[in-house]
């Protein structure tokens, strides 16, 4: 198999308070600190209390985890020394987004004004993997097979049950604000990256957009590297939990690959359909199941895990991620983040303590407990 299938990992943290648990932005020190020590791997959000980091372009699981491990230990040293700490979750427990300020730079600023109120709201923080994919066609061919996993990956993931301090109910409320922007949700199905590059300069022609990193959906060619992006999933408290879904995508990856070398193929699926599994991911992560169109019912989640890494066995051993694959079922048994805050918080209202600050708590520990 030609494809090296290379890793990249990008993710996105809150600053907090290491006493009020609130919500704090990050001091101009905090970051050129950040930015010495880690050579570009490390920049300020849209948000001035997110801060984002992102893997070198790593040969193998191993390296993504070692690099991913400095960029998140380095961010904890530096932001200690402002009392502050990273949490890596997707929307705060308790936060208010109208007393958050956007980052003071001619990109943010130019998307403020741009999407107007929508932006405002983006309290939200998200994890990216990029997936090496050198032609250009080959991307094209897998972007609808891939689609059908998106849901797979966002039930694992799913790190965001509150919003301003109330339970929605939803696995994965950040879905629900980062939805409200425009070029988002599942791609399109293009037949050729001539269809992509077609539909996609239409609008940097008329300049809606200056370019495809305008362009958020949940998996897309990426604007600056030749990689395929899912970026579907919320970010993980725990080191090994990103790890593993960063495994899981690269060995889907190369599962599609190798049935195309075969002459076989995924079979690709309305968006409709897809987006009913989207939605089942985004409310219950992964304790109702999703929907097996192949065999038209409804399986629970851990058989469908089951089923996909045995899929993938071929591609995970070739890979040496057998391991990280086999660490999913992890999750499913022990629960999601979002599951794992819901029992923090029912803990601590059972204690009569402040609930909120309990789980931005829990979260900072899991962020260093594997640092």
């Amino acid at each position: 198999m030609q494809q090296d299938f290379t890793l990249g990992i990008e993710e996105e943290y809150l600053l907090v308070d290491r006493d009020s648990l609130q919500l704090s932005e990050a001091p101009e020190a905090l970051m050129t600190a950040c930015q010495s020590d880690l050579e570009g791997q490390v920049s300020p959000e849209f948000l001035q209390c997110q801060i984002e980091v992102g893997t070198r372009v790593c040969a193998s699981i191993g390296e993504a985890r070692e690099d991913l491990k400095r960029l998140r230990a380095c961010v904890v040293r530096h932001a200690a020394d402002h009392n502050l700490a990273p949490i890596a979750v997707s929307c705060h427990p308790f936060a208010d987004w109208k007393d958050q300020q956007h980052t003071h730079k001619e990109r943010y600023t130019a998307l403020q004004q741009a999407l107007g109120g929508v932006a405002r709201r983006m309290l939200i923080c998200g994890m990216h993997v990029h997936v090496g994919i050198e032609d250009q066609t080959l991307r094209a061919d897998l972007m609808p097979q891939l689609s059908y996993f998106l849901p797979h990956l966002l039930a694992l993931s799913a790190s965001s049950p509150y919003w301003q301090g109330d339970d929605t109910g939803l696995a994965s409320y950040r879905l629900t604000v980062f939805d409200n922007l425009p070029r988002t949700g599942l791609p399109p199905h293009f037949d050729s990256w001539a269809d992509y590059e077609r539909a996609t300069g239409t609008l940097i022609e008329l300049g809606v957009i200056e370019d495809t990193s305008k362009i958020w959906w949940d998996l897309r060619p990426s604007a600056s590297f030749p990689t395929l992006e899912t970026r579907i999933m919320d970010v993980s408290p725990r080191l090994e939990d990103t790890l593993a879904l960063a495994a899981l995508t690269q060995a889907i990856v190369r599962m599609l690959c190798r049935l195309r070398e075969r002459n076989q193929r995924w079979r690709t699926y309305d968006r409709f359909l897809i987006a009913e599994n989207r939605w089942r991911a985004q409310r219950y992560g992964t304790t109702e199941g999703l929907i097996d169109f192949g065999d038209r019912s409804i399986k629970p989640f851990a058989t469908l895990l089951d089923e996909l890494i045995g899929l993938l066995s071929e591609d995970a051993e070739a890979l040496g991620t057998t391991q990280e694959l086999a660490a999913l079922r992890n999750i499913v048994r022990d629960g999601t983040s979002a599951a794992r805050q819901r029992q923090v918080h029912a803990e601590a209202v059972a204690a009569d303590k402040p609930a909120g600050p309990a789980v931005v708590q829990h979260l900072i520990e899991e962020f260093q407990s594997e640092l």
